[in-house]
């Protein structure tokens, strides 16, 4: 068969988490910086392509290539292990504590970052010639992004905050989601058509990705958008982080688990 029945993923999800808390130093960060620069070309990608085409349909449909490379080399993402490794305190797994959790998102986050603002500086060069010309239509873009979805948000107050942390609970709900219907399949192809589509509706439908925020902010304050570092933080990065846990644990991976490992008694027969 080409997938695996559901008891069999989610331990594996389980056991990818406990590795993945385990994991060295060294190991983690380097499989971050790749995941967090990887999926930051995808969005740079994405953006010119809406640009060019005027169609952001196209750009939502091309953006999974990002994550499906980088699933495939192995490399990792705060939302991913935002979802995995809780599961593995949550199953007893030997040696397996709070602290190493929180060391691992740690890390994972901070690798992340940096492979994000190493993309988004070369990308800032390439898209005004080493600072030297006006950012051009894809730039200009990459700007209006960070602001409307800065100041766009502040501007609701209390209003904006909620909007903006459902659309990182719902974002890492679809994420998370292609992560582990990856892992049902065992062949290629119907892992890259498993993360395709929900990926595919996460970006089409504007939702927040931490990790994606990491590259279009930073862009965005290099490539003249009117918006602050504390405007990204407090009105973006913070509560995007925050809402990615949410839907990522809560919707995906307590969900599986409860339900296909410590699954509730049978009805007996009547």
């Amino acid at each position: 068969m080409a997938y695996l029945a559901p008891t069999e993923f989610v331990t594996k999800m389980i056991d990818a988490g406990e590795s993945k808390i385990f994991m060295s130093t060294r190991d983690t960060l380097i499989r971050a910086y790749m995941a967090g620069a990887i999926l930051s070309l995808a969005a740079a990608f994405a953006v010119t392509v809406t640009v060019q085409t005027g169609q952001p349909l196209v750009g939502a449909m091309l953006f999974p290539v990002g994550f499906i490379l980088l699933y495939l080399l192995g490399f990792d993402l705060l939302t991913g292990v935002f979802t995995l490794c809780p599961l593995a305190l949550i199953d007893k797994r030997p040696g397996v504590t709070m602290n190493g959790i929180l060391r691992n998102w740690g890390l994972v986050f901070t690798g992340n970052f940096a492979g994000a603002l190493t993309v988004a500086v070369m990308m800032a060069i390439i898209w005004t010639f080493g600072f030297t010309e006006a950012p051009n239509a894809v730039a200009q873009k990459i700007g209006t992004i960070g602001e409307g979805r800065t100041v766009g948000y502040s501007a609701h107050g209390a209003a904006g905050m909620l909007t903006l942390f459902i659309r990182g609970v719902l974002c890492n709900w679809m994420v998370s989601t292609g992560v582990v219907c990856a892992m049902i399949c065992t062949n290629v192809t119907g892992k890259v058509v498993a993360m395709w589509m929900p990926i595919m509706l996460f970006f089409y439908m504007g939702f927040e990705h931490s990790i994606v925020n990491m590259f279009l902010f930073p862009s965005g304050l290099m490539l003249g958008g009117n918006f602050t570092i504390m405007d990204y933080l407090i009105w973006n990065e913070i509560p995007t982080v925050l809402g990615n846990l949410v839907g990522g644990l809560l919707f995906v991976g307590l969900t599986m688990y409860s339900t296909h490992v410590r699954t509730a008694p049978k009805r007996k027969p009547a």
